[in-house]
């Protein structure tokens, strides 16, 4: 595939994020202030987000340092971005799929979780589409004041092309270059659904969920290992490699010791939906595979949890996890 290029980190780029949230507000305010770059943010249409950006006319950080971005609503189709970066969750999506391919963006970024990265690829067209994941812990106050910590335990960004990689060093963004994106992706998806799944289940319980309900998650993630595998691709990373090779009792206990770090569960509870779209996601592959759905996999829905319901809908992005 040939690679659009791109200008070098120096160079003032044209850059929107759509979704205004803790993950692309603080891409934003970095990209804004620390890169030198012209930054717009999409907000989504009516949310109070939308109206605390439009109040400021920048993102602002709980110090009073602000980025000065500028504010829409929705994407502006005719303008040719250097660099469109997308922080929605993977479900909310299909909704901007028609107007990313209509517009005149150079290239497109997709940074969320997702189990199936080739279907965006296909809508927007392979040569300008990317993939990456965030790795930054961020919050937004009542006031749409931004807190984010970058960098901690040494995590970085991925991305999978290298200019971008450079861009976001250049801007205080620690990233790192991942040469299989759509597959690192593909093999992460479970491991969402995992975490998000199981913390949903100790936010039920209060103080952690139980060792059946951890390893019940965990033979889910196992058997949609299984059907990574039968799609024909392999498990990657090598961690990844390790965990579909380990007794189910190791990936449960991981999960249900987690559960119990109140920080992580209270963070990834907020995930109901986006659990559910990526299970919808797996399911969907095995139906394109002729094979029988795997009530393993059904079986890591949180929707018997008690919180899927007030979660549905949570519009706040979340960093990735590694393992």
């Amino acid at each position: 595939m040939t690679e659009i290029a791109a200008p070098t980190p120096s160079s003032p780029l044209r850059i929107v994020v759509i979704g205004a949230g803790q993950i692309g507000s603080t891409f934003a305010s970095r990209l804004a202030r620390n890169g030198g770059h012209e930054v717009t943010v999409v907000a989504r249409p009516g949310s109070p987000r939308l109206a605390q950006l439009q109040r400021d006319g920048a993102i602002v950080d709980v110090d009073g340092t602000r980025a000065e971005v500028r504010v829409l609503d929705e994407l502006d189709e005719d303008t040719p971005y250097d660099l469109v970066i997308v922080t929605l969750l993977a479900h909310q999506v299909d909704a901007i799929l028609p107007a990313l391919s209509r517009s005149a963006a150079k290239c497109i970024q997709f940074m969320f979780n997702t189990f199936d990265p080739l279907r965006h690829e296909s809508v927007v067209g392979a040569a300008r589409c990317t993939f990456g994941m965030p790795f930054v812990q961020a919050q937004l106050d009542e006031d749409g004041r931004l807190k984010a910590t970058i960098g901690a335990g040494g995590q970085k960004t991925l991305m999978a092309r290298q200019q971008w990689v450079d861009v976001f060093n250049a801007a205080g963004l620690p990233a790192a270059f991942e040469p299989d994106m759509p597959l690192w992706l593909r093999c992460h998806a479970p491991l969402c659904v995992a975490f998000e799944s199981v913390s949903i289940a100790a936010m039920k319980r209060g103080n952690g969920a139980s060792w059946k309900e951890a390893i019940g998650i965990s033979r889910g993630v196992r058997a949609s290992f299984d059907l990574i595998k039968a799609m024909g691709y392999p498990i990657y990373p090598r961690s990844k490699t390790w965990l579909d090779r380990s007794p189910i009792v190791a990936l449960a206990g991981t999960l249900w010791f987690m559960s119990r770090i109140r920080g992580f569960r209270e963070l990834l509870a907020t995930g109901g939906a986006e659990c559910e779209a990526i299970i919808d996601a797996i399911v969907l592959a095995a139906r394109l595979q002729q094979r029988p759905i795997d009530d393993r996999i059904e079986g890591m829905r949180p929707s018997d949890h008690g919180l899927h319901s007030a979660n549905r809908g949570q519009q706040g992005s979340r960093p990735g996890l590694h393992i």
